[in-house]
């Protein structure tokens, strides 16, 4: 792959630096020095092999760069700026033509085709059959109870939340049928990403109370993009509930537009960005690089199916999901990319 060159790369979210022959950072664009919570200044000057996180791993590679300017990828690279935690990525490394280095990096849960989620075994698979048959008549209970009840009370809120209730329960209904009765996706339909989260929002605020402060941070100018709002309201709203379960007392719900970023090696124009942001105890260092594998929880209660569904999820939109962590202050972001012709059939 061709890695493009400052200033150009400026705009672009995706992390870019460029060293010297010997290694040494020249520059880098804004999103790098993000990603690693540092300023560009700091980094100038520095070494790559400082960042690297694996005790030589990268000192070894360098000098088998090809000379062509060919990349090399490094699988699940570890880096970090002293002090400031480790980030994990795939990144692809390459000589420029003036004989310096050019380096890009990509979280690692952005490439098609290694879904963690694919690693569940079938034993598993047939488990959750059964335990989706348990479940049915349930939650056929709770849509009962939940239509009588909807008859005795009174008053606007209520009602809302009588209302949350069933459509809550027909969203795992229908997840229930997914599991028993495995179907192609359905097509993909016009969607509001802030209609999505203020449904996520309504179910946090239900369940927390008053115990967790819920704060929207939208950018009203995003377009609708064609997805599946179940779907997205389902991955959103296991983000939110990892929240909520490592003692967060604030989340916040932001979307911005991202123009000009690379999601895996496809270029897109237009970029939906939503970050869910808490400030709870963060994700364990010892979870830090398998967060993402089915089965991992950093509580003895938990599934550890949430986040490879919200991965899966990201997938589908042709999208990706990536996080940062310490604690306090932990930033889940999902990528969405806007098709430039909404209308046109999209294939996921």
């Amino acid at each position: 792959m061709t890695l493009p060159e400052p200033p150009a790369t400026d705009s672009l979210a995706t992390p870019l630096a460029w060293a010297s022959g010997d290694g040494r950072l020249t520059c880098s664009n804004p999103a790098f020095a993000s990603w690693l919570g540092v300023s560009a200044r700091r980094l100038q000057g520095m070494s790559i092999t400082d960042l690297d996180a694996e005790g030589g791993r990268l000192a070894e590679l360098l000098p088998r760069l090809p000379e062509t300017g060919e990349a090399l990828r490094v699988r699940r690279a570890r880096l970090g700026f002293p002090g400031n935690g480790e980030r994990f990525a795939d990144l692809w490394l390459a000589r420029s033509d003036d004989g310096g280095l050019r380096l890009e990096a990509h979280p690692a849960e952005e490439f098609p085709g290694e879904d963690p989620a694919t690693l569940l075994p079938a034993a598993l698979s047939a488990a959750l059959k059964g335990l989706a048959h348990e479940i049915r008549n349930p939650l056929a209970g709770l849509k009962g109870a939940a239509q009588l009840l909807g008859r005795r009370v009174e008053g606007e809120d209520a009602h809302e939340l009588v209302e949350l209730i069933g459509s809550e329960v027909d969203r795992l209904a229908a997840l229930v049928e997914r599991l028993l009765n495995p179907a192609p996706p359905r097509d993909f339909h016009p969607t509001n990403i802030h209609a999505v989260l203020e449904r996520v929002r309504q179910l946090a605020e239900a369940e927390a109370g008053w115990a967790i402060k819920v704060a929207r941070d939208f950018d009203p100018s995003l377009p609708e993009f064609p997805g599946d709002a179940d779907r997205l309201a389902q991955a959103l709203w296991n983000l939110v509930r990892n929240a909520l379960e490592s003692g967060a007392s604030q989340v916040q719900l932001r979307t911005r537009a991202e123009h000009h970023l690379l999601i895996g090696d496809a270029a897109h124009k237009l970029v939906v960005r939503v970050e869910i942001a808490d400030d709870g105890r963060g994700v364990p260092d010892d979870l830090a690089e398998r967060i993402f594998l089915p089965l991992v929880s950093g509580r003895a209660e938990g599934s550890g199916l949430g986040l490879p569904l919200a991965q899966q999820v990201a997938r589908e939109h042709r999208g990706s999901l990536s996080y940062r962590s310490r604690p306090g202050h932990t930033v889940f972001t999902l990528l969405i990319p806007v098709p430039d012709d909404p209308e046109a059939p999209h294939d996921n």
